[in-house]
């Protein structure tokens, strides 16, 4: 009787622990609160707004409506304004409120991110506030890409994933070896670029080039950034050879827009309607595009005709002249130095014109040539007691960029 008792009692424990078993099988345990981190702070302990910089918006508007009075605001304003520059809040750019969780209007933290990279903190948590700058981590990746230009440069860059800001620097490379006026379709090319991204993996955009080559009219050209004294901040770029690819002029005073009437002895005049000679080369370009001066020089003459329009002379030494015409506006003045690339006025379709464009005009030793058919001068060359260092660092490069290539094209 007494072992029948004790076997009984065991049987009823065995089935309560079982079933409190699967009572708490049955009700899973509530996951964990997910600890986020962001801008120093442990975001779980605040309520947290995130909104943009509207119109009309200022800090100190923004901290009126979290209950600050004018007086505290402007304190506040005093005590930051050597580490954060309230002025500065731009429409646009996002900010984020870290309020106190139990208190309504009881902001603590203020944070402002001018940009992808950095943000600005104004922590009101002690009586006396507190501002400062921050950097976020941004992680370089380096890689060598190879593509084949298919309608423009920037279209072709973003289908091989690459930003379209690359465009305008490789154009500012190559500005004085190839005019991007004649790239035509086909034309092949490859870059080795240093590219910025967040720890979280966002894209930044390049961060520099190490070294390209590009396609044209059958020959590869080769860039390779080097400074001749290491402790110079001075970059130039030189081709496989060591050889400078920059030049004294520029190919054309615009950026990538299309050769719309050439140098020539005999052209039928769209406005006077008469056959003439056309002793300049028209860009067309949009009403208001920057015109740049093709080289270095100082400003000969400026002013307007009535078949001109708005024009800017520029005499570069005893040889050369060039002469940029139909501006809707002038932007230097008579006597003036200008420096290679520099804007001296913007398209219009002032004077004899039927459209926005700029006639390019270029004089050799008094007389209007040609300019795309000119053999211009180069600058400086590199010192030969540079020449093996530079083959050194630039062979391996160049090794990549053929590699890739040969991978990519199959030749």
């Amino acid at each position: 009787m007494k072992y029948t008792a004790i076997i009984l009692l065991s049987l009823i424990l065995f089935a309560c622990n079982t079933k409190e078993e699967k009572e708490k099988a049955a009700k899973p345990e509530a996951p964990k609160e997910k600890i986020v981190y962001e801008f120093g702070f442990k975001l779980n302990d605040f309520k947290v707004i995130h909104d943009t910089i509207q119109s009309g918006d200022s800090f100190g508007k923004i901290l009126g409506e979290q209950g600050f009075d004018a007086a505290k605001v402007h304190e506040i304003n005093q005590t930051v304004k050597d580490s954060f520059n309230v002025r500065d809040i731009r429409i646009g750019k996002p900010f984020t409120l870290l309020q106190e969780k139990n208190a309504p209007n009881g902001l603590k933290v203020f944070v402002y991110q001018p940009d992808k990279t950095s943000y600005f903190v104004v922590d009101l948590r002690d009586s006396i506030p507190v501002a400062y700058k921050k950097e976020r981590p941004v992680v370089i990746k380096r890689r060598t890409i190879a593509g084949a230009i298919d309608g423009s440069l920037s279209a072709t860059l973003a289908r091989e994933g690459v930003s379209a800001a690359l465009a305008p620097e490789l154009s500012k490379i190559y500005a004085w070896s190839i005019d991007f006026f004649k790239i035509n379709k086909g034309d092949k090319f490859a870059v080795t670029i240093n590219e910025k991204y967040l720890e979280g993996g966002e894209y930044l955009g390049v961060a520099g080039i190490e070294a390209s080559y590009f396609e044209y009219k059958g020959k590869k050209i080769y860039a390779f950034p080097f400074k001749q004294d290491v402790n110079s901040k001075r970059v130039d770029y030189y081709d496989e050879e060591g050889k400078v690819l920059k030049n004294m002029f520029l190919k054309a005073p615009l950026k990538f827009i299309n050769i719309t009437s050439r140098y020539t002895r005999s052209r039928f005049h769209p406005v006077q309607k008469i056959w003439k000679a056309h002793n300049g080369t028209d860009y067309a370009a949009p009403h208001g595009t920057p015109i740049m001066t093709t080289a270095a020089g100082v400003v000969e003459q400026t002013g307007y005709t009535g078949g001109n329009g708005n024009f800017v002379k520029v005499r570069h030494n005893s040889t050369y002249t060039t002469q940029y015409l139909h501006m809707s506006r002038i932007l230097v003045r008579r006597g003036q130095h200008v420096s290679q690339g520099q804007v001296i006025g913007k398209v219009g379709s002032t004077g004899l014109a039927t459209g926005p464009h700029v006639c390019y005009r270029f004089w050799k030793n008094g007389v209007q040539v040609d300019p795309l058919r000119q053999k211009l001068p180069n600058s400086l060359p590199m010192d030969p007691k540079y020449k093996a260092r530079y083959m050194a660092e630039t062979a391996p490069l160049k090794k990549e960029l053929d590699s890739v290539s040969l991978a990519k094209f199959g030749e």
